[in-house]
């Protein structure tokens, strides 16, 4: 998972949904079956779930034998589950990479304070740069606190309004300014989170403003993970996608700073980090010079690689060129910082094994089924733990045409909590992929509940929002976590214990004893929605008012 949600809570009792019809449609369906959804094979998903996170594919990252591994078992198994390669006669779409590892790296030493300071890299900040770049020297650059880093004209606010950062460190809060709004409402959509409050965006605005460097403050709270997360995702190398410009319109080092640190570097300010915390939440809010200076520096080891989304197709009976995906990411951080017992592999069992166990399990049940009216695609992207890279490749240059793309599902992480009594879904009244998912929960007696955590922005944090942002209707649902067994404290438990002592860690391994009933359950939810869609001659749209709308509406002009 990309720094994202861990609320992924298998669900749904197994007897109830066996027996379900799939006939629980939105009315615009054409499918008018009333079979049940055809066994989804176990022994597969643990089979494959088990071959990928094992120590032999060492973590599966970008360009490593792990990615030669991972590409040699989906082609095989989709081939075996009856799938034709899904790039004319090949099973890849090449997708260049740069990776570049940040090495010998200084201390952050901050000067012309009250007080010098240095802080180390991993206990204190972790940095790095998106530059092709063989090292990086930043010597007394003037240090400016800028809010939320937010640029949107369309709201009348500007955190960079009226100084010029060019050649300066900027220190950036993390997520919006409204982020503990009690409800919706606000600038920023209150709680929840919009694309402004995203890390991404905010290193990209420090670009476009000149910014030399860009320190995001870590805050546990409105970033949604602990310190530990960012520390062993900004280890070892980085992926990035090939650019013509080899990043030089990028700042020069990107990172983040803990926020005690950051505390003390504004005291030696004579700042308060509280205190223009509040300030930032304000429209009208102004940058604020520091008065001292940061230096940093760091080699780069550099290389280019070409890495690959895995594509299988199960061509459509009465329409082919029309199409239903389903997507995960296959990759994960290969190895990182060492657990206390010496182990270095994120071997990534939960995140994304998984899902891309899923993406094997669900073909082999459409093929079993026969092929529906439209075509159904399977797609295993790569880079989603570099910044959704694998899929934004394919979102601008999609083998199939987004226009005659229908709707998809991202999975992404499935935890083994056991079934449930609701469903969560990320980004929830956005679509009428709604209606298809409310079809099919209300034929096995589930419910649907909004993202309790909105201000955490999970829409944006995975694969489906790639292709979201090119129109595409895409639906990202989590497991519930209102448990059979415990309720929602027994959820909120198993969701706390994965966070911390296994994401994004050398501890996210394959268990045989982990109890699978609940992700099968899922699984069959998934299966019914998509094949309700691929049956459909519908073509479902996002809400009217929403982001994505004036896109789709555009690309479908004259279909």
């Amino acid at each position: 998972m990309y720094l994202k949600t861990l609320f992924k809570i298998a669900s749904a009792p197994l007897a109830i949904l066996a027996a379900s019809p799939l006939a629980a449609q939105p009315a615009n369906s054409s499918d008018s079956s009333a079979a049940s959804p055809p066994p989804i094979s176990e022994d597969t998903m643990k089979e494959v779930t088990r071959m990928l996170s094992s120590d032999e594919f060492e973590g599966r990252a970008p360009g490593s034998v792990g990615e030669q591994k991972t590409i040699a078992l989906l082609t095989e198994r989709f081939a075996r589950a009856g799938l034709k390669p899904g790039n004319g006669q090949n099973w890849l779409q090449k997708v260049p990479l740069v990776s570049i590892e940040a090495g010998k790296i200084s201390a952050l030493t901050i000067s012309g304070g009250k007080t010098p300071l240095s802080f180390e890299y991993g206990q204190d900040m972790v940095i790095g740069t998106y530059r092709e770049a063989p090292t990086i020297d930043i010597a007394n650059s003037d240090v400016v606190f800028v809010g939320y880093g937010i640029n949107a004209p369309e709201k009348g606010w500007n955190d960079y309004a009226g100084l010029d950062v060019k050649g300066k460190t900027v220190i950036i809060l993390v997520n919006d300014p409204d982020y503990d709004s009690p409800d919706l409402n606000g600038d920023f959509g209150g709680k929840a989170m919009t694309y402004y409050g995203r890390w991404t965006y905010k290193y990209e605005e420090a670009a476009r403003q000149g910014a030399a460097a860009a320190l995001i403050v870590h805050d546990t709270v409105p970033a949604a993970y602990g310190w530990g997360v960012v520390e062993s995702s900004w280890t070892g190398p980085q992926f990035f996608a090939q650019s013509a410009d080899k990043g030089a319109s990028e700042t020069r080092a990107n990172g983040w700073i803990q926020k005690e640190a950051a505390e003390k570097l504004l005291a030696s300010a004579g700042q308060d980090l509280a205190a223009l915390s509040a300030a930032a939440k304000r429209k009208g809010f102004k940058p604020v010079p520091l008065g001292v200076k940061a230096s940093v520096s760091f080699a780069n080891a550099i290389d280019t690689t070409m890495s690959n989304n895995i594509i299988g197709i199960l061509p459509g009976a009465k329409r082919p060129d029309e199409y239903v995906l389903y997507t995960a990411h296959w990759d994960h951080l290969g190895r990182c910082k060492p657990a206390d017992d010496g182990d270095d592999i994120c071997n990534g069992a939960v995140d994304n094994a998984t899902g891309t166990a899923a993406l094997v399990a669900l073909a082999e049940a459409f093929s079993k089924a026969g092929a529906p009216d439209r075509s159904v695609v399977f797609l295993a992207v790569t880079a989603e733990e570099s910044g959704l890279l694998g899929s934004s490749y394919y979102g601008e240059n999609p083998i199939y045409p987004l226009a005659q793309t229908v709707g998809g599902i991202n999975m992404d992480a499935f935890l083994m909590a056991g079934p449930s009594r609701n469903v969560t879904v990320v980004g929830q009244g956005k679509s009428e992929l709604d209606d298809y998912l409310d079809a099919a929960l209300k034929s096995v007696g589930r419910v649907a509940q909004p993202d309790s955590m909105p201000q955490n922005g999970y829409y944006y944090r995975s694969d489906h929002f790639s292709l979201a942002k090119q129109g595409v209707p895409m639906l990202y649902i989590d497991g519930g976590d209102d448990l059979l067994e415990g309720g929602k404290a027994a959820g909120e438990a198993a969701a706390k214990d994965y966070t911390v002592n296994r994401y994004h860690g050398p501890k996210d391994e394959y268990n045989p004893d982990w109890n699978w009933s609940g992700v099968m359950q899922d699984l069959s939810l998934y299966y019914s929605i998509g094949r309700s869609l691929a049956m459909s001659t519908a073509w479902p749209n996002w809400v009217e008012g929403d982001e994505f709308r004036a896109i789709r509406d555009k690309s479908r002009e004259g279909k």
